[in-house]
């Protein structure tokens, strides 16, 4: 180690050293009996903050009698970020997140001050590899000495978590394929578990992937579904899925991919993997002649140790709607028929919320949390679907609900002990789907190309007089005891306490604290800009503080167009922040940039060519919309196109788009792209720019 590296080293240790001083003689080891340990408030070490994923706390100090009184304790301003979806993690009086470009940072949780950051150089890594995923990271993973973070363009790094100095770094994704990784890791036993995702991107076959904690080393992959026959199948399990396949669906790739909803079970010693949908969507495509096609839309149950199948439940066979599972997996012993039963609770798109006895997968009740149409109930001895006729719009479209959207995604629910409840951030829409034009037969997909292969059909919108809400659910009884109606759909995932609250954060930029049993509203504070993350709580010195991390994102901010765009957070506009408050918090946040809404950039200068605006229509589609928004109308996870000055110039377009002079914000090189292509996009932007001015 030269001298400046070991300064730098010694510098860092003592600074943390210094910032956790009255917690160093009591250092928490993060392992597998503090990861299942619900008892201890004080630090906040995974995801749901504990092995069961319930993202209930312990603490007490804020209660009812005192939540109003919750002001900022301390923030720290994140610039460079845009899309924040993440937990933070605490351990000994130190938060550890993960911002913009997987850059993660280690902050003295008391008062916000920097200890270290580490940035991991994803536009170097990524390069064409940003033309799919998005510059956001739903959390990062402890354990012992160690922060995992897993980056858009698909590696997966250990890091000292006392300095920031890099451990190993392992790629866990072929960098040809049109995959990425915007989940959390999650860790047990030693092991560090990623998924990825790039399901609607090409012709993929989704897997997760299990790495030593100490070296990086893999330890087991299991894929999600079968691959070429001829190739021979990885084990028994990959056998028996093939059975629900039809044709080849091999060179469709198939899907599945893992990219969230990963619990331990440490009392049973499983590990529950939540799967996604099928690429492509349509199944007419992917299994012509029918079939489950197994593990799609599933919960499967491994060996923690050897990545071995135990079994599996699936809640949407054969999908064709994007019902993926890939939401939580909450785990609570609940009292079933008179006994005790260790359950698993899941709230899935599809509709139905989902209690399993987690020993076998069998099934002990499922009932419609949101209004659903594509099935009528579930039947309770076979635990399959009674789907409603014509839902699979094969000869006809057809309406469908939840959405494709869901009727919960990955914003996270979390569960109550004490009230018996589960608080779910839920979506009530409808989406039109059909065939459209596409050619079922001949149908192939490619890889870094957006094609979900379903057209749209009428009746899209909200199912109930409000489009979303955060309700409360009964699993032992599955029926609601409240909700709160919501003006949005995307509102973030949620908290609780052992002081009966419910913690918040919504579309519109509240962060609301709500009574646990009855959803009575109690404090709420006005952050300025869409909330798209989780809060956390935990404490220091007996002092309980309440964190979250303030920006718009996830894939409404970027595919969500005019309905997302008129809550005002445009690219830029709002300053991203880390936000912690306390009941004797005295910091006082700089006022946010009020709701914008960009407005088209007239030229009389550019005359639009309307046939060579059409020939991109799909190129768009197919690419640019991921992030910029369907028709050009940014959401807010990127530049409206409209407003913009880049394409009235061709010399600075093609710097852009195929230079890649703006690679380290996010934006990726098209370097394969044509000067035709290039001319063509240029009159698509502006032709949309002048249609907007046109209806103003």
């Amino acid at each position: 180690m030269t001298n400046l590296r070991l300064a730098k080293y010694v510098v860092s240790a003592v600074t943390i050293w210094v910032a956790t001083s009255t917690l160093a003689q009591e250092a928490t080891a993060i392992n597998d009996a503090t990861m299942a340990n619900e008892s201890m408030g004080e630090n906040w070490l995974a995801f749901g903050r504990t092995y069961s994923e319930q993202r209930f706390s312990p603490l007490e100090q804020i209660n009812k009698a005192n939540v109003a009184s919750l002001q900022p304790d301390w923030y720290i301003d994140l610039p460079n970020s845009r899309s924040l979806v993440s937990t933070p993690l605490v351990v000994d009086g130190v938060l550890y997140f993960i911002g913009g470009m997987n850059v993660v940072r280690a902050i003295d949780a008391s008062s916000g001050e920097e200890l270290w950051r580490y940035d991991p150089q994803v536009a170097e890594h990524a390069s064409r590899r940003m033309r799919v995923g998005w510059d956001n990271s739903r959390g990062i993973g402890l354990w012992e000495d160690k922060v995992f973070v897993a980056t858009w363009d698909g590696r997966l790094i250990g890091v000292d978590r006392h300095t920031g100095e890099e451990i190993w770094s392992a790629q866990t994704i072929d960098p040809e394929l049109a995959m990425y990784i915007t989940g959390a890791p999650k860790v047990f036993k030693g092991k560090v578990l990623i998924g990825n995702g790039g399901t609607e991107h090409g012709p993929n076959r989704g897997y997760v992937t299990a790495y030593d904690a100490n070296t990086g080393e893999q330890a087991w992959r299991f894929y999600i579904v079968p691959g070429n026959p001829d190739d021979g199948f990885e084990n028994d399990a990959m056998a028996m899925a093939a059975e629900t396949w039809t044709g080849e669906w091999w060179l469709h790739g198939g899907g599945g991919n893992a990219w969230h909803g990963f619990t331990y079970d440490a009392e049973l010693d499983q590990l529950y993997i939540g799967t996604g949908n099928g690429s492509p969507w349509n199944r007419q495509i992917r299994s012509p002649g029918g079939g489950d096609n197994l593990f799609l839309c599933s919960i499967v149950a491994l060996d923690p140790d050897t990545g071995d199948y135990l079994w599996h439940y699936q809640t949407t066979p054969g999908d064709t709607w994007d019902y993926n599972s890939n939401m939580d997996i909450v785990l609570a012993d609940l009292p079933i028929d008179g006994e005790s039963v260790p359950a698993l609770m899941h709230a899935p798109k599809n509709g139905f919320f989902y209690v399993i006895d987690r020993r076998d997968g069998s099934l002990i009740s499922a009932q419609p949390y949101v209004p659903t149409t594509w099935a009528s109930t579930i039947d309770l001895t076979t635990g399959r679907p009674i789907e409603n006729p014509g839902v699979r719009y094969e000869t006809a479209p057809a309406r469908i609900a939840p959405s494709s959207i869901g009727g919960h995604s990955w914003h996270a629910m979390s569960y109550n002990p004490q009230t018996g409840l589960v608080y779910i951030p839920s979506i009530f829409l409808a989406t039109g789907f059909s065939n459209g034009n596409i050619d079922i037969e001949n149908y192939r997909n490619e890889q870094w190309r957006f094609d979900m292969a379903v057209g749209s059909g009428p009746g899209g919108g909200p199912t109930r007089e409000f489009p979303g809400a955060l309700q409360a659910w009964d699993p032992v009884r599955q029926e609601r005891v409240w909700e709160v109606p919501a003006d949005g759909v995307w509102n973030a995932g949620t908290l609780t306490t052992a002081s009966n609250l419910v913690f918040q954060g919504r579309a519109d930029g509240h962060l609301i604290a709500y009574a646990a049993e009855s959803g009575e509203q109690l404090w709420d504070y006005d952050l300025g800009l869409g909330i798209s993350a989780p809060p956390i709580t935990y404490s220091i010195d007996g002092k309980q503080y309440l964190a979250i991390l303030v920006g718009w994102g996830g894939s409404m901010a970027a595919l969500g167009g005019g309905g997302m765009a008129q809550y005002g957070w445009a690219y830029g506009a709002q300053t991203r922040r880390l936000v912690s408050f306390s009941l004797n918090g005295e910091s006082t946040l700089p006022p946010q940039a009020p709701p914008t809404i960009p407005q088209p950039l007239l030229s009389s200068d550019f005359i639009v060519d309307p046939q060579l605006a059409q020939s991109a229509a799909e190129t768009f589609a197919t690419a640019c919309m991921w992030c910029h928004g369907g028709g050009a109308v940014s959401a807010g996870m990127a530049p409206d196109l409209r407003a913009s000055a880049i394409p009235l110039s061709a010399a600075a377009f093609e710097q852009v788009v195929r230079g890649g002079a703006l690679q380290n914000n996010g934006m990726p090189p098209f370097s394969d792209y044509s000067d035709e292509q290039l001319e063509s996009l240029r009159h698509y932007i502006r032709a949309a720019a002048e249609r907007t001015a046109s209806t103003q």
